[in-house]
């Protein structure tokens, strides 16, 4: 293409020493972040200049309290008390992944699934953001990106019919939690449909409970939240403030196999543990599906659990805490009746 204009510039060359000597820093400094994250061994850790809290408070019955101001609350890491920098009420809508398990175990119960998931969606905020996930086999599919188009989602949930295979469930939700950093600094959840059974760490746990004898050998030879999926999801959750609710399967139940021996009790006890540590410590909420016609009941409730959630956010000064410690967070609410929850805290560095 000719312009028409013209303008003299003057390229500097570098020097092949300059060059060298460039590319020698950025080589030492992969190395050296490589070998500090070896020494870390997996330890979780986020960036301290915000932490992001999504706050549940309920009165001693138990009721959520959804008219609470900025200045009814304290936040404290480590016993020092923090500045607010920003909070946002309970009205304030969610982007939220509906990620749902089409794996060969929920092949049996495929339309109540989707009923419960209707019923999810009909108990959101108008303003709610849902994008639909699905993982089966060794697929992890967007079937609905995010959306306030309630049909659109409906419509996604209703053709997830092809899934069968294998279970890539850790996978599945840092795929989730990266689809959600799209959507900045919106408040954030997701609610995943799963037995727990991850195919990967199913192997891993199964090796590690081998030789063991007893249930009980079983059980204490296997170190579930010592994952390494499970902390990279966790340190992900933790960036961008995410609750995660995962629904429990009945197929995660060991008691519904005809025959279960000690290393299968170490493989679903493991499952059964890292959703809960998700759900401990996102702030969210480990639910049992103890029959499939109470899934539909039990996805209303978090959609109000959602609705209750207040979200405070601070940026922590607490010079004191040696880097990469596990940093305490405590609400305290203005009214001393009330029950602030939370997630328990944070690995900072």
């Amino acid at each position: 293409m000719r312009f028409p204009f013209s303008f003299t510039y003057r390229v500097l060359k570098p020097s092949f020493i300059t060059i060298a000597l460039i590319v020698s820093s950025l080589f030492l400094t992969a190395l050296s972040a490589r070998a500090q994250d070896e020494q870390d061994g997996g330890k979780i850790t986020i960036n301290t200049t915000l932490v992001q809290l999504n706050v549940g408070v309920v009165d001693s019955q138990g009721h959520a309290i959804t008219n609470l101001s900025r200045n009814d609350f304290s936040v404290y890491e480590d016993n020092v008390l923090q500045p607010i920098t920003s909070f946002e009420p309970t009205t304030t809508p969610f982007s939220l992944v509906l990620l749902l398990d089409l794996s060969g175990s929920t092949l049996t119960f495929r339309p109540t699934l989707k009923q419960a998931a209707y019923r999810f969606l009909d108990a959101l905020k108008p303003e709610d953001r849902v994008a639909v996930i699905v993982f089966y086999s060794d697929k992890i599919k967007t079937l609905s990106d995010f959306t306030t188009d309630r049909r659109k989602t409906a419509k996604a949930i209703e053709f997830a019919d092809e899934g069968k295979g294998e279970t890539h469930f850790y996978e599945a939700l840092k795929y989730s939690l990266t689809q959600l950093a799209r959507e900045g600094k919106r408040r954030k959840a997701i609610v995943t449909l799963t037995d727990g059974l991850d195919t990967d760490l199913r192997k891993q746990d199964r090796e590690a409970a081998v030789n063991a004898q007893t249930n009980e050998a079983a059980i204490a030879s296997v170190k579930p939240n010592a994952s390494a999926q499970l902390n990279a999801v966790l340190s992900a959750a933790d960036r961008q403030g995410v609750t995660i609710y995962p629904l429990a399967l009945p197929s995660g139940d060991p008691k519904r196999l005809p025959f279960i021996d000690p290393v299968q009790v170490a493989i679903y006890n493991a499952a059964h543990v890292r959703m809960q540590t998700l759900a401990d410590r996102t702030g969210g909420r480990l639910n049992e599906i103890r029959r499939l016609e109470d899934m539909g009941l039990l996805y209303a409730g978090i959609a109000a659990d959602l609705r209750s959630l207040y979200t405070i956010a601070y940026s922590p000064k607490n010079a004191a805490a040696p880097p990469g410690s596990w940093r305490i967070i405590r609400i305290e609410v203005s009214h001393p009746e009330l029950i602030a929850h939370t997630r328990p805290g944070y690995f900072g560095r």
